[in-house]
């Protein structure tokens, strides 16, 4: 129970979490992937737009591992120095760590269902790849908002 307690504990822990945001964008890029493998199956040449509404889900990995490399550095785990935390300290980097790996995780999950539907969307009318990929960028945003939350927080502290 000690251990669960230790701030560096704790500070390694939140930076697991967010990166733990890629679990969302690994299944969101599999929910375009699959859907779009069908639409290239019956046209190859939707490949490059179909590619384009995949790539959108993984931006949220991104994200979760780039609060995750900030948290690992500012404890000095990446330079080999790390600070000694109080449990406080170790309870506020886990803290910053969950807007980006909770918001993280499920608006990639949800932004691959949109940007799927977006690849049936172009099946049928290739010229509005522009509406699917804004409908798509829509769940975006709350993605960027949380790594702006998560991002403020861990360099506040």
């Amino acid at each position: 129970m000690e251990l669960l307690l230790n701030g560096n504990f704790l500070a390694i822990l939140g930076a697991a979490i967010a990166a733990m945001a890629g679990i969302g964008s690994a299944i969101g890029v599999g929910l375009v992937g699959s859907a779009a493998a069908g639409v290239v199956a019956e046209d190859p040449k939707k490949f490059g737009p179909t590619l384009m509404l995949q790539a959108l889900p993984g931006t949220q990995g991104i994200y979760g591992l780039l609060i995750a490399f900030i948290i690992l550095n500012k404890i000095g785990l990446i330079t080999g120095n790390m600070v000694d935390l109080t449990t406080a300290q170790g309870g506020f980097f886990l803290a910053s760590s969950l807007p980006i790996g909770i918001i993280g995780t499920l608006s990639a999950i949800h932004q691959g269902k949109v940007a799927a539907s977006g690849v049936m969307l172009i099946s049928k009318r290739p010229e509005e790849i522009a509406k699917a990929m804004v409908y798509a960028a829509m769940v975006e945003t709350y993605a960027v908002l949380a790594l702006l939350a998560s991002f403020l927080m861990v360099n506040g502290l």
